[in-house]
């Protein structure tokens, strides 16, 4: 598959290498500078913002400016004469009044974490059942009613396959869960040993309320899941005279599931309070009186994830200069390139919208309510380019000579090969990037793909790019500032979206969609 992946690839890339510049698109595509890109970034990405968290005072001035830009672009204000979408959130936070192993207390986002609307519970149960990987075998003839279930939550081993070790739930791993929920268990504990560090990093950052669109409030009646670090594990098996690792090695040979003698109490209440949020709106009409009623969307978050909760930290502030500032700043120069265009009698044939996405970091939730609730219609979107992170040189990059030219691209050719072969010949002809695709895959364990806020419009049908330079050392930490962007690379990128979507606006006939995206795994 690798193979034919990459000759084809290369013969895409043979046969547009040497497609010509439109000297109207170089012209334009040029006014997008490190200079502009520096001054839009420095602001968004300040103390001032405070993080930009979704439903803060930081993501509302973050929005205001956004909004004030697009004024001062020339933009039309599409929501009813305002750039604001309203976005109904509602904050459930869970309280925790008790998590205790035979009298041990863990910690919620230090020790487990639990996600989703649940009717308050204070439970205690005296069984444990072990289920090891949740197998058919291991679940077969196993009463689990009114039980707490301990699951290893990894893909179990396959000899010559490579082992999904990642707390993120797969579509195996997702199939499990439902054959065990059928079987009525109180609770649900899927022990993973990455967890620990995971939790140690961002789990105080997330110990605040769960944002969610009004529309989730119904409550979930199935058997909560939580997600337990190793620590958990092994104060659940004790009594079986083994250490959690020990079971899990043991497992990997041969069924152990069993009943555990352990006492488990868990109690928990929600608090729930309306946020308020909006996505903000900028919108270039088309200048083609047959094209103009389709849009191509260029996305971004501008949301982050707020202020550090180490209360006693000398930083206070996460700013979130590449995730998702870069993003931002990338539509705010793509939109100042085609309003001069517009400006100048040179503007786009189709219709453009600029769409600065709230509560991506909350779970997408923006962009889902955009998408539920478009302003345009999806049927006559052709395409949404997202912009996240695009800024920094990706850990993966780090002292390779390709370091300051490269963006992974995931996406461009899940619905359509259309706009995969305009994506690349934007680039063989203007921006000359290498194209990583090594996260273009729905069984990518990172799950890209599914993570950002092109696939709220990838489930609707709309063919998607999204571009994104990878991971770094201050992903989601204090150390996300604008001091570290590279500037260069970040316009470089923005300059292929804008390219891209010069095509995309002006070209004949839309991208046709040819392919089928597969589904999430939530």
């Amino acid at each position: 598959m690798k193979k034919l992946s990459l000759w084809i690839t290369g013969l895409a890339f043979s046969a547009t290498a040497c497609a010509q510049q439109n000297p109207t698109a170089l012209k334009y595509g040029n006014i997008i500078n490190t200079t502009d890109a520096k001054k839009h970034l420095s602001i968004l990405a300040s103390d001032e913002f405070e993080g930009r968290e979704t439903g803060k005072p930081g993501a509302e001035k973050a929005a205001n400016y956004i909004a004030a830009e697009f004024k001062r672009l020339g933009l039309q204000a599409p929501v009813n004469g305002s750039y604001f979408l309203d976005v109904p959130l509602t904050e459930n936070k869970l309280k925790f009044t008790a998590f205790a192993v035979n009298g041990q207390s863990f910690e919620n986002w230090q020790d487990f974490f639990m996600q989703g609307n649940f009717p308050d519970k204070n439970v205690t149960v005296n069984d444990i059942v072990y289920v090891g990987y949740g197998t058919e075998a291991e679940l077969e003839g196993v009463d689990l009613t009114g039980k707490i279930v301990l699951l290893i939550n990894e893909d179990k081993p396959e000899e010559g396959k490579k082992t999904n070790t990642s707390y993120r739930a797969t579509p195996q791993r997702q199939a499990i869960l439902k054959a065990i929920r059928a079987k009525n268990p109180a609770f649900i504990l899927g022990a993973n040993a990455e967890l620990t560090a995971i939790l140690k990093r961002f789990g105080k950052s997330q110990a605040g309320g769960r944002l969610g669109l009004k529309k989730e409030e119904k409550v979930n009646t199935a058997a909560p899941v939580f997600n337990v670090t190793p620590a958990i594990a092994n104060a659940l098996v004790k009594a079986t005279g083994k250490t959690y690792e020990e079971l899990k090695t043991a497992t990997i040979a041969a069924k152990q599931t069993q009943v555990i003698k352990s006492t488990v109490n868990i109690a928990f209440v929600t608090e729930k309070k309306d946020v308020k949020a909006v996505d903000v709106l900028g919108f270039m009409p088309g200048n083609d009186p047959k094209l103009k009623s389709e849009v191509l969307v260029f996305s971004a978050h501008y949301d982050h994830i707020g202020l550090n909760p180490d209360a006693t930290a000398k930083d206070k502030v996460n700013n979130g200069a590449d995730d998702d500032g870069s993003g931002t700043t990338g539509i705010l120069e793509i939109a100042r390139a085609f309003s001069k265009a517009q400006k100048d009698g040179k503007g786009p044939r189709r219709s453009i919208l600029f769409l600065g996405n709230v509560g991506e970091e909350k779970g997408l939730l923006g962009s889902e309510w955009y998408t539920d609730h478009p302003v345009y219609p999806l049927a006559n979107t052709i395409a949404d380019l997202n912009i996240d992170m695009i800024g920094r040189v990706g850990e993966e990059y780090i002292g390779k000579p390709d370091s300051a030219n490269y963006v992974y691209s995931i996406g461009s050719a899940m619905l359509s090969s259309d706009l995969h072969k305009i994506g690349e010949t934007a680039n063989a002809t203007y921006t000359k990037m290498k194209l990583d695709y090594k996260y273009d895959d729905p069984n990518d364990p990172n799950q890209f793909y599914y993570r950002s806020d092109h696939y709220n419009f990838a489930r609707y049908g709309v063919p998607i790019i999204f571009y994104f330079n990878g991971v770094h050392a201050d992903y989601h930490g204090l150390g996300d500032e604008v001091s570290k962007i590279n500037f260069p690379l970040l316009v470089k990128r923005a300059q292929l979206a804008f390219y891209t979507g010069w095509e995309l606006a002006n070209r004949d006939t839309r991208p046709v969609v040819d392919a089928k995206s597969p589904a999430p795994t939530k």
